[in-house]
């Protein structure tokens, strides 16, 4: 039997090389035998540290370019051997190995390499570690006897302690690490089952998301590789806690894809209001301003110039817009920067801001000023929409500016689990659509259209918009029922929804939609159709003549 006052052994092989040297060193220092692989072993005697090369342990030496070096009885059997069994130790007495009673692995650098531009296939392929994870999971299985110390940051404890207990650990210590060292192996294995998501996402075309070996749109199961990226100043409420969490590693306490110029910490809302905000100024290519409120849209505005655009969003509702979030999809310039100086915004994201407007706006006390790159753009080529009873269109092709989403999938809390869909992605395709009652007078009113149709997509259902000269009037979100959703809307636009448009993310269940709208002036309408009373709907607009096309397609916001 091995004894008891036996010399402890500890087992060394990382990729992420910090502090390794001065945690060695100390355990060194309190009698523990280093074995260490490869380059460790090389660097830690370059520094002078004792260590005993892994082949000395195992009788063998590396193999097939390091794939394996650590997948022994020696090394495994070291680890995971339970103490207090003696068949357990008498067996390592048979192998002529010890145990080993610390395990200290990082991983292959595997999401660093392939973020890297020249990163190939194969590249990515040689580092994915396999015995690195197969220690670390071995020596978290035996917590009770083994410690498994995965990350630089835990270093300086965990000596801390080991110098005040004789060499030892608590088994509150031991759990803590372990838990610490399976979560370390499933983010691991987590990214690296997205890279091969991706590389079967090639193989479907355009991005999307793999289907299950049955063409199911969704997989039978989701593994999401989340990392805390950063803390943030309270949820919802100031009495939630919150963090922002992020698909693989960034920099500790930021965001990425977005960068802060200035401003307090960022909330919950914050980022809830941003997101929603760029989703929806990505969808234009003209310049373009969006002001959120509470995730709904409270006055968008397309123009030839990014200040007019937002003089135009503000003028859509200043009253909602106080204390609003701001978003471009151009940089913000010096007038712009003026304009918005006049009022209080929470957050301002942009792609960009020039010297003169950052100087400008960070004299406003806890604005933040935030710079992402918009999604990529996808534009489809617009068809001409049918008119009813076969007449000719009126209506001449435009093309659909829109942002490309990123393949993957929309997930929400329930409090029974996560319901998880497709992404709705951005832009219009107006070649499916149909004019069902009189006809599109003209280019304007056809912009205004699919303008107001991008727009109520982003608003909360039931959801209608009115617009004119790309930009809103008057936006009823959220409510219970469509009409009351119209009546807020115009009851906001005034007499300025005389001539307008109107756009309702779903159909209109009745004509009751239609009578408010002619009411109030309204010159035509866009909504998806569908209803088993369409017919009068359609009747009622040919009734009050307000044109009506139907898109063919419900966008539902929950």
């Amino acid at each position: 039997m091995i004894p008891v006052d036996r010399k402890k052994r500890a087992i060394v092989s990382v990729s992420d090389k910090s502090g390794i040297v001065d945690f060695a060193g100390g355990l060194s220092r309190l009698g523990v035998e280093i074995v260490a692989t490869g380059g460790t072993e090389k660097a830690l005697s370059s520094a002078g540290i004792p260590v005993v090369p892994v082949e000395k342990v195992t009788g063998f030496p590396e193999m097939l370019d390091g794939r394996v070096k650590t997948l022994h009885p020696a090394i495994l059997g070291g680890i995971l051997a339970i103490r207090s069994r003696p068949d357990h130790m008498r067996s390592l007495e048979a192998l002529g190995a010890g145990p080993i009673d610390f395990v200290v692995v990082n991983l292959y650098p595997f999401e660093e390499t392939i973020a890297r531009p020249d990163a190939d296939q194969a590249c990515a392929i040689e580092n994915i570690d396999i015995g690195g994870p197969t220690m670390i999971r071995a020596a978290a299985k035996n917590f009770e006897d083994v410690a498994v110390i995965t990350s630089p940051r835990q270093y300086r404890a965990v000596l801390e302690e080991l110098t005040a207990n004789e060499c030892s650990l608590s088994r509150e210590t031991r759990l803590r690490l372990a838990y610490e060292a399976f979560l370390h192996v499933a983010l691991y294995d987590a990214a690296i089952q997205q890279y091969f998501a991706g590389l079967i996402a090639g193989l479907c075309g355009a991005g999307k998301p793999p289907a299950t070996v049955d063409g199911q749109a969704l997989p039978e199961a989701m593994v999401l590789p989340l990392r805390k990226a950063l803390d943030l100043r309270y949820g919802e409420n100031p009495h939630q806690a919150a963090a922002f969490y992020s698909h693989g590693k960034c920099p500790a306490g930021s965001i990425p894809g977005l960068e802060k110029l200035r401003g307090k910490e960022l909330s919950f809302n914050n980022i809830a209001d941003a997101s929603a905000c760029y989703e929806l100024v990505a969808e234009f290519d003209d310049p373009t301003c969006v002001i959120v409120k509470h995730m709904n849209p409270c006055g968008v505005a397309s123009r030839g110039s990014i200040p007019d655009a937002y003089r135009a969003a503000y003028a859509a509702d200043p009253v909602s817009s106080f204390g609003g979030i701001v978003g471009f999809n151009r940089p913000v310039d010096r007038d712009t920067a003026e304009e918005m100086a006049k009022t209080f915004l929470e957050v301002i994201i942009a792609p960009g801001f020039d010297e003169d407007a950052v100087k400008i706006l960070e004299k406003k006390r806890n604005l933040r000023l935030l710079v992402s790159p918009l999604p990529g753009k996808s534009v489809q080529a617009a068809a001409k929409p049918a008119q009813a009873a076969g007449e000719p269109s009126q209506i001449e092709g435009k093309p659909a500016g829109g942002a490309a989403l990123a393949a993957g999938y929309d997930l929400r809390r329930t409090i029974w689990g996560i319901l998880a869909q497709e992404l709705d992605p951005s832009g219009v395709d107006p070649g499916g659509y149909e004019v069902v009652a009189g006809s599109v007078a003209g280019d304007p009113q056809w912009r205004d259209l699919i303008f107001a149709w991008k727009v109520v997509k982003h608003v909360k259902s039931n959801a209608i918009v009115l617009a004119k000269d790309q930009t809103t009037l008057g936006i009823g979100a959220g409510q219970m029922n469509r009409v009351g959703a119209a009546r807020i809307a115009i009851q906001q636009a005034g007499d300025a929804a005389r001539g307008a448009v109107l756009a309702s993310d779903g159909f209109l269940p009745m004509r009751d939609t239609v009578d408010v709208a002619a009411d109030a002036g309204i010159a035509a309408i866009i909504q998806p159709g569908g209803s088993i009373r369409d017919r009068e709907s359609i009747d009622a607009c040919i009734e009050h003549g307000i044109t009506m096309v139907f898109t063919h397609k419900r966008h539902f916001r929950h």
